[in-house]
């Protein structure tokens, strides 16, 4: 007979989503109210301006889509792409061939430029693709490469658009929150993210800030946004700025409710130390893995310190590591994607899992289970080094 599900209490270390603060949690579980209630109104108006706070941007068009990342990013291409458009489309992991995607979904050509997985996008690649394509109405790439730990130059990228009188779409799923991100100063003009990584709240919703220059351009198409629920236009008489909203479809109320909570719990940490918080569990877990003898895929100048992207050594059962992890350990850490499937790990440090408890949590299970498998590991090694770390040794 079917019953209630129960899920264990997991650890998350992977990709995402990262482990939600027992006051998130808490806030799911308040009453819900109508997605036009004025308290309810109140509360969206609340999330914005903290959402403005967390994009480090005074973008009036910024709010939560009702969707996950996956529709933020489609919600970016949609509204300001149309058909005949020609985008420069940056790809150095799996999400900058999900833009592609979308580009030609809207009916544009995507201009490719393609950099190694494990690489950062090369600026000077972007530079010869504007001179290439002088006609170039966008640019689009990955801010933080999930799928590899990859940090690329997001402030030069969208420097590089405004020169060439383009518009920058940028994927900041992993990065909000977790790295600095300032879109008003880069002068990024579309950007989306997701809930479930660096703030750490519940999957299902994606925060998007549009530039003065993004929504000019979508008050002005001459072609219907493709996509009804995600059309902006639309979308703006729901959270608008005016106290009276036009009816659109029924938010996510409970999940909003989260969203709010983990942006508090973000202001009230601060930017400057949330970032420094997460640079310093990187650090440790790095030491850590080295220790032990693992090493890193990704070269440090470009590391994601919420995404640590680490070699699987020869000869070890990928898929078996993960399984005893889950199994004896509670532990999630996440499979390579793509090019790097079977190559390496994704161990998340994301939000509220950024913390030194699951940093020596994840050592300790990772060389046990590695040590079970007979893999050439120096054993006991880890955890002294990421306690010099954390002791400032």
């Amino acid at each position: 007979m079917t019953s209630s599900f129960f899920p264990p209490q997991r650890t998350l270390m992977g990709p995402g989503p990262s482990d939600v603060s027992p006051r998130v949690l808490g806030a799911l579980a308040r009453p819900t109210i109508g997605h036009l209630d004025p308290l309810f109104v109140q509360l969206m108006d609340e999330i914005k301006e903290l959402l403005q706070y967390a994009f480090q941007t005074e973008n009036p068009l910024t709010l939560p889509v009702s969707a996950p990342g996956s529709a933020g990013m489609e919600a970016c291409f949609v509204n300001l792409l149309s058909p005949g458009d020609k985008v420069i489309v940056c790809q150095n992991g799996v999400f900058g061939g999900r833009m592609q995607e979308n580009v030609e979904r809207c009916g544009a050509t995507a201009v490719m430029v393609q950099d190694d997985w494990g690489q950062a996008v090369s600026v000077d690649r972007v530079a010869q693709a504007f001179a290439d394509h002088p006609d170039a109405a966008v640019l689009a790439f990955v801010h933080a490469e999930t799928s590899t730990g990859v940090r690329s130059d997001a402030r030069a990228l969208c420097a590089l658009a405004r020169e060439h009188n383009a518009l920058s779409i940028v994927d900041a799923v992993t990065s909000l929150g977790g790295i600095e991100l300032k879109v008003d100063e880069w002068g990024a003009d579309a950007v989306y993210s997701g809930t479930q990584k660096c703030l750490s709240c519940v999957p299902g919703i994606s925060p998007v800030t549009f530039s003065p220059a993004a929504v000019d351009r979508i008050q002005n198409r001459e072609h219907k946004v493709q996509s009804w629920f995600l059309d902006m236009q639309l979308v703006m008489g729901y959270w608008g700025g005016s106290s009276k909203r036009a009816y659109h479809h029924t938010a996510p109320v409970n999940d909003l409710y989260a969203l709010h909570e983990s942006l508090l719990m973000l202001r009230e940490e601060g930017l400057t130390a949330a970032f420094a918080r997460h640079r310093h569990n990187h650090r440790a877990l790095v030491a850590g893995l080295e220790a032990m003898g693992l090493s890193m895929a990704v070269a440090e100048p470009h590391r994601l310190p919420q995404l640590n992207a680490v070699n699987i050594p020869e000869g070890v059962d990928d898929a078996g590591v993960r399984g005893a992890l889950l199994r004896d350990f509670n532990l999630e850490i996440g499979a390579g994607l793509g090019a790097l499937a079977g190559k390496t790990w994704r161990i998340g440090l994301m939000g509220f899992s950024s913390s030194e408890q699951n940093v020596l949590a994840c050592l300790t299970a990772l060389e046990a289970v590695l040590s079970a498998q007979g893999a050439d590991i120096s054993r006991g090694a880890a955890q002294a080094a990421a306690g010099a770390v954390f002791s400032g040794r």
